[in-house]
C-alpha cells in the first residue's frame, strides 16, 4: 500500500484546489462532465478511448466490453460527447472516437495543490 505525502496542516488550510477560485458558471459547467464521467460504463468507455494506439477508438472496439446493446453504448457515448470528453468522426459506416486531452487537463488541474514551500 502507498503512503500520501504529509501535508502541513497549517500550510494547507483551506487553501482552494486550483488558482483561481471557480465561478458559478464553471463549476456548473464541470459539475455536467463529473455527471457524466460519474457512471461506470462512461468512465470505462473514457478510459478504453484514452488508452487505444493513436489515441482513436472505432464504436465497433467499443461495444464487446460490454454485455450492453448498441444503443446503449451509443447513448454513453452521446453523454461523453455532450461533456465535452470526447468527439467523434464518421469514417464510412463506423465512427471513431478521441479524448479531447484539454478537457482532461482541466480536469486533472482542478485537484492539483499550489505549491507548498516548507518553513
Amino acid at each position: 500500500m502507498s503512503k500520501l505525502p504529509v501535508v502541513d496542516a497549517s500550510l494547507a488550510c483551506c487553501a482552494p484546489l486550483s488558482d483561481p477560485a471557480l465561478s458559478e458558471q464553471e463549476a456548473a459547467e464541470l459539475a455536467r462532465v463529473f455527471k457524466a464521467l460519474a457512471d461506470p460504463v462512461r468512465l470505462r468507455l473514457l478510459n478504453l478511448i484514452a488508452s487505444q494506439e493513436g489515441g482513436e477508438a472505432c464504436v465497433c472496439d467499443l461495444t464487446g466490453p460490454f454485455e450492453l446493446t448498441g444503443p446503449t453504448i451509443s447513448h454513453h457515448l452521446k453523454v461523453l460527447r455532450q461533456a465535452g470528453l470526447i468527439t467523434g468522426e464518421r469514417r464510412g459506416t463506423w465512427v471513431y472516437y478521441q479524448v479531447i486531452p484539454e478537457a482532461l487537463t482541466r480536469l486533472s488541474g482542478l485537484f492539483a495543490l499550489p505549491a507548498l514551500t516548507s518553513a
